[in-house]
C-alpha cells in the first residue's frame, strides 16, 4: 500500500512522533491507522523504559489557578536537561498536567504514595458490602481485589484517563514526551489546593 503525506500528516497529527517515524509506522502497519498509532505507543514505551533510571535533577514546577482564584495546581515535573526543561513541549506538557489535577483531583502521583490507611478504608468498605450482598467468602475476594485496583487506577495520577483525551493515561501521555525529547521525564510532585476544601 502506498503511504501517502496525508496518511503520515493524520499518524502525526495523532500521535505527535516524528515524521520519519511516522511514515515507517505506516509501512510497517501497511497502512493501517490504529496499528500504526498503536505502533508508536509501544515505541515510546521501550525507549520511556530504556531512560526510567536515568535522574531527572532538572525541570519545572507549574501553576494553574482556575476558577477565579477558587482552585490552584502546583506540579513538579522533572527532566535530566536545563534544555528541555526551557522547550514549549515540556512546559506544555506541565501545564497540561497541572490543569488535569485540577479537573480531576488525584490522590497521588502512583500506587507506592497512597496512603495505606486510604487502601485499608476502601477495602473494608467492599469487603462489608460483598458480604451483605451474600456473596461467598472465596468470591469476596476477588470482589474486593478488583474494586481496589479499579479505585487505584482512580486515584493515582499516573493511571488516569488524561482528561483532554480519554484514550490515554497520563503515563501513556508520559511515555509519548519521552520518546519526543530523548530523555527521562518524570512527575514528582503536586500540591492541590482549593478554596473551602
Amino acid at each position: 500500500m502506498k503511504i501517502t503525506a496525508q496518511m503520515v500528516k493524520e499518524l502525526r497529527d495523532k500521535t505527535n512522533a516524528g515524521m520519519m517515524d511516522c511514515k515507517k509506522a505506516l509501512g510497517e502497519t501497511e497502512g493501517d491507522m490504529e496499528k500504526a498509532v498503536d505502533h508508536l505507543r509501544q515505541k515510546g514505551l521501550a525507549v520511556a523504559a530504556k531512560r526510567a533510571d536515568r535522574v531527572t535533577s532538572e525541570g519545572v514546577v507549574e501553576c494553574y489557578i482556575h476558577g477565579g482564584g477558587k482552585l490552584g495546581v502546583m506540579v513538579e515535573v522533572g527532566c535530566e536537561t536545563d534544555f528541555v526543561a526551557k522547550t514549549d513541549g515540556f512546559k506544555e506538557f506541565a501545564r497540561d498536567i497541572a490543569m488535569h489535577i485540577a479537573a480531576v483531583n488525584p490522590v497521588s502521583v502512583g500506587r507506592d504514595d497512597v496512603p495505606a490507611e486510604m487502601v485499608e478504608r476502601e477495602k473494608e468498605i467492599y469487603t462489608a458490602q460483598a458480604l451483605e450482598s451474600g456473596k461467598p467468602e472465596n468470591i469476596v475476594e476477588k470482589i474486593v481485589t478488583g474494586k481496589i485496583e479499579k479505585y487505584l487506577s482512580e486515584i493515582c495520577l499516573m493511571e488516569q484517563k488524561y482528561v483532554k483525551n480519554p484514550d490515554l493515561s497520563i503515563q501513556d501521555l508520559l511515555n509519548e514526551l519521552v520518546a519526543k525529547m530523548g530523555e527521562n521525564i518524570s512527575i514528582k510532585r503536586f500540591s492541590r489546593f482549593q478554596i473551602g476544601a
